[in-house]
């Protein structure tokens, strides 16, 4: 049995390895795409960018382990069903039971490892990465304006065109455009020259012989100021972005808040290991296939199972945040409901045979 068992886990950690990889590197496609335009957009360095790219698939992989596991034990065993090999390893006394063993042996190490990545490395890579942005924004605005090539500033709130440049650093035919709402303002300028301001927050861009227009566009009311200098302010952010987002925030301090908002990312840090157990006690009895069966005939079974958990898991994060879901419940609803599911998956089918075979003829 032990060598069955043993062949069990070889296929289903090949299975898991191979789905858990090609969704990775979708995600990861996707992810490059949107760090590469973001990097142009805002004038990254190139040296920040490849690291952007690594501590967002640190992020990204413990929300894909669950779903590979899933499908990676569905393929798996569909296949030795399939094939028959599973089907013979139960008529010579392969009960249901011992094919857990090796399902566990593999998913109790991955729910571990995501456990790890949630609690400890993905914060701290969101972090990073934060400061990581703030940094590389901060680098970009320092660049001198190329001369003939439009220039964006403040997250493209700010637009800047200058038709040449000096070597030491000034600008000749200057057009600004700046946007807060419906308000345009649209600045030109025959001279320009930028420097920071003393405390380092600010980038001046001081004007030289321009005009000012300012107002709706589609409105026949604009203001137009004529000036000599006048200096335009764009602030830098900082290097430590200081924002909210709580996926940041390390473990400890989940711990030890009250907060319904904090007690709902620790909970879905946890629950993401806590689905995957789940997921592979329900994808054992869901592989299993009828005869003449395909062997991916239970595949859109598993894709639906983890939409519905997934969906619910979010959505009861939600809840817990506006104070609808009471915080010690919680997630755990959503958990206990599809343990539920996968024991009476596992164990329905060999109960009920039990019951009619001890009912009375």
């Amino acid at each position: 049995m032990r060598i069955l068992q043993r062949y069990l886990w070889r296929e289903v950690a090949a299975n898991f390895l191979g789905v858990t990889l090609v969704l990775f590197a979708i995600l990861f496609i996707y992810q490059v795409g949107a760090v590469l335009q973001r990097a142009a957009e805002l004038q990254y360095p190139r040296g920040v960018v490849f690291e952007l790219f690594a501590l967002g698939a640190v992020q990204n992989v413990a929300v894909l382990l669950p779903f590979g596991l899933l499908l990676g034990i569905v393929l798996a065993l569909g296949r030795l069903y399939h094939d028959s090999e599973l089907t013979a390893a139960q008529a010579c006394g392969f009960s249901q039971p011992r094919l857990f063993v090796p399902v566990l042996a593999l998913v109790l190490p991955v729910a571990l490892l995501a456990l790890w990545l949630n609690l400890a490395l993905a914060p701290a890579a969101a972090a990073r990465e934060d400061a990581l942005r703030a940094a590389a924004l901060r680098a970009g605005l320092a660049l001198p304006i190329e001369a003939g090539r439009f220039r964006s500033l403040s997250g493209g709130r700010t637009v800047v065109y200058a038709r040449s440049a000096d070597a030491d650093g000034a600008l000749h035919d200057v057009f600004i455009k700046r946007g807060a709402g419906r308000v345009v303002e649209v600045t030109t300028a025959r001279r320009a020259r930028r420097a920071l301001s003393a405390d380092g927050e600010t980038q001046l861009i001081t004007l030289y012989d321009g005009e000012r227009y300012e107002g709706v566009p589609g409105t026949p009311l604009f203001r137009i100021v004529r000036f000599a200098e006048q200096q335009l302010p764009v602030s830098l952010p900082p290097v430590s972005a200081g924002s909210d987002r709580v996926d940041e925030l390390s473990t400890p301090i989940l711990w030890r808040s009250g907060a319904a908002r904090l007690r709902s990312e620790l909970q879905w840090r946890i629950g993401l290991p806590v689905m995957g157990l789940v997921l592979a006690l329900c994808a054992v009895p869901l592989a299993r296939l009828r005869p003449r069966q395909g062997r991916y005939a239970r595949v859109w079974l598993a894709v639906v199972l983890f939409a519905v958990y997934a969906n619910l898991a979010s959505a009861m994060r939600v809840w817990m945040e506006r104070g609808v879901v009471n915080p010690g419940l919680g997630l755990w609803l959503v958990h206990g409901a599809f343990l539920l599911l996968g024991v009476t998956l596992a164990a329905g089918p060999a109960l009920l045979r039990r019951w009619r075979g001890a009912r009375p003829a």
